[in-house]
């Protein structure tokens, strides 16, 4: 009985001083992680506020010479679903006569993988003209496909095309490379793109914190070369 009594009296003990370690650090914890939590949702915040003017409806948005869709994966030589939204979105563009071109950026730096390419074919299948279809290859990710919009190929204006999640951090980044940049998103609610639109929510506080150095620094892209003539000609051709 009594080792029994010990035990219980040195358990409470432990106990006692647990507790008195969750008393002693649960403030500055509590502190620590109100601003962590600040640091990733704040530059999300700022970007749905500050892009909120510029965000539309594919029949609200104003008429712009291209549109810009961007990369978001290639599944056996087709668009991912979530990418076929994105196209669909342009092809709707482009019907209503809102742009004259389409701008498709995407990665091309694996043998064999070549968003752009698939992205114009999916876009001729829907009755976009091929001589409207620009292909940016070196589209790594937002901020390379916006600054080389600008840069390589001398987009002043456009129309930004992605899903909803990723709108706001999009016309940022578009806008910050020097583009008069509107934006048109896609819900993408449904079927078998919802599990990836949910991971977009998720992941979006992350990519934005990480878009605040390309806002804020303005660095060149991945890969720059030379200026293109792609959009200027096939804003020119009949």
């Amino acid at each position: 009985m009594r080792g029994r009594a010990e035990g219980a009296q040195e358990g409470a003990g432990r106990l006692l001083r647990l507790w008195g370690w969750v008393r002693r650090w649960a403030g500055p914890l509590g502190v620590l992680g109100g601003l962590g939590a600040y640091a990733v949702l704040a530059p999300m915040g700022w970007a749905y506020a500050d892009t909120a003017r510029y965000r539309y409806s594919v029949e609200g948005v104003p008429e712009t010479p291209v549109a810009l869709v961007l990369g978001a994966g290639v599944w056996s030589g087709q668009p991912s679903p979530l990418l076929a939204r994105r196209l669909d979105l342009a092809v709707d563009l482009y019907r209503r006569g809102k742009v004259k071109v389409v701008l498709v950026s995407g990665d091309n730096r694996f043998r064999g993988y070549d968003e752009p390419t698939v992205m114009r074919a999916y876009l001729v299948g829907k009755g976009v003209p091929e001589s409207k279809i620009v292909r940016d290859f070196a589209g790594l990710e937002t901020w390379d496909s916006c600054t080389r919009a600008r840069r390589i190929f001398g987009v002043t204006k456009l129309t930004v095309v992605t899903q909803d999640f990723h709108l706001p951090r999009a016309v940022a980044l578009c806008r910050a490379a020097g583009i008069e940049t509107w934006g048109v998103g896609d819900d993408s609610m449904g079927g078998s793109r919802t599990q990836a639109t949910v991971r977009g929510y998720v992941r979006e506080p992350l990519a934005m914190l990480k878009a605040m150095r390309s806002l804020t620094l303005r660095p060149d892209p991945a890969l720059l070369g030379r200026k293109e003539p792609g959009v200027e000609q096939a804003l020119a051709s009949p």
